[in-house]
């Protein structure tokens, strides 16, 4: 038995976001956890399974305090490293009216981008049922070999593989460069979650089952999700195609963390069933739970420290159905 459900690579950076304004009418900003890998993780504590990051934060005031809310919500940190040279990231983000965001890093360099080959724990990986990666580890060639390793000493341990692209487009030098790093991600992913905007991008095709099918054709992803914001979300795989309807909350603040939340849900339902090929009233099953969960998300500030419980979204899916 493997001693860990899940076990991701990626970002770990403080979110400074928006929260009122001061008596001066100067923003005032709330210094928040952030990164999608360990959203994903802790979503997945949140539904009691065992979870470790890999990463690399700076020796600082914010790396002592990521470490310290990612060690609170459950996630185990051995795969944690300090850089003492490089300061942690940082990401301000804007939240516009109908709640999408805009992003502006902190990132030349970030600590997040020195995780290097040598700072692996090989171990954490061969030990895991499910490795989940995206592409912020992919932007730098430090962190890109080091997310190359670490995708291939998941393969060899037969991991099932989950990629999250999570495109951000100011972090690349281009978009080509971005392209070919998400080309490599889903050539090793069993599982992959990919947004409406970004499998436009990728594919060039505006129709969602056109894109999708692109990918099917040229990449062998078993299992793909399509999250769509309020639209809801879609599951494919080679025989079916499932659509569920999003939950849209009139108490919704903003969106961070909800396609992360979105993620966990799904692999929470792999880990819970096994990795097989499933029905079509499985994946709808699947979707559904995951989109309630992901519109919790969106009615909290932040992300990883408020994650509902299991409980809540299954109230919640009640209250609906």
């Amino acid at each position: 038995m493997s001693r860990y459900d899940v076990t991701a690579l990626g970002e770990l950076l403080i979110d400074f976001t928006e929260n009122g304004t001061s008596g001066q009418g100067n923003p005032i900003l709330e210094a928040n956890p952030g990164g999608a890998p360990c959203n994903v993780l802790a979503m997945l504590c949140r539904l009691g399974h065992q979870s470790a990051f890999i990463g690399k934060v700076g020796n600082d005031m914010f790396g002592a305090q990521l470490e310290q809310a990612v060690r609170e919500v459950g996630i185990h940190t051995s795969g944690l490293k300090k850089d003492q040279a490089v300061h942690t990231t940082l990401a301000f983000v804007h939240t516009q009216p109908d709640g999408d965001r805009e992003f502006s890093f902190y990132r030349n360099p970030g600590a997040d981008m020195m995780l290097s080959e040598t700072d692996l724990d090989e171990e954490l990986i061969k030990d895991s049922r499910i490795f989940h990666f995206g592409t912020l580890s992919m932007t730098h060639e430090t962190c890109r070999k080091a997310t190359y390793k670490a995708i291939a000493l998941a393969e060899e341990a037969g991991a099932v593989c989950s990629f999250d692209p999570n495109l951000r487009e100011p972090l690349w030098e281009s978009l080509e460069q971005a392209k070919e790093q998400v080309a490599y991600g889903m050539a090793h992913c069993q599982i992959l979650k990919i947004s409406d905007n970004e499998i436009q991008w990728f594919t060039g095709e505006q129709d969602f089952d056109a894109g999708i099918r692109k990918l099917q054709q040229e990449y062998n992803i078993p299992l793909i999700l399509l999250s769509m914001g309020k639209e809801g979300s879609r599951a494919y795989t080679k025989d079916a195609c499932v659509q569920q309807s999003g939950f849209v909350q009139e108490h919704t603040i903003e969106t961070t963390g909800a396609g992360d939340t979105f993620c966990a849900c799904i692999l929470h339902y792999v880990l819970e069933h096994g990795w097989r090929e499933y029905t079509q009233e499985e994946l709808k099953e699947m979707l559904a739970f995951a989109n309630a969960a992901a519109s919790i998300i969106t009615t909290r500030k932040g992300a990883l420290r408020v994650m509902p419980q299991k409980e809540e979204v299954e109230k919640f899916l009640t209250s609906v159905s």
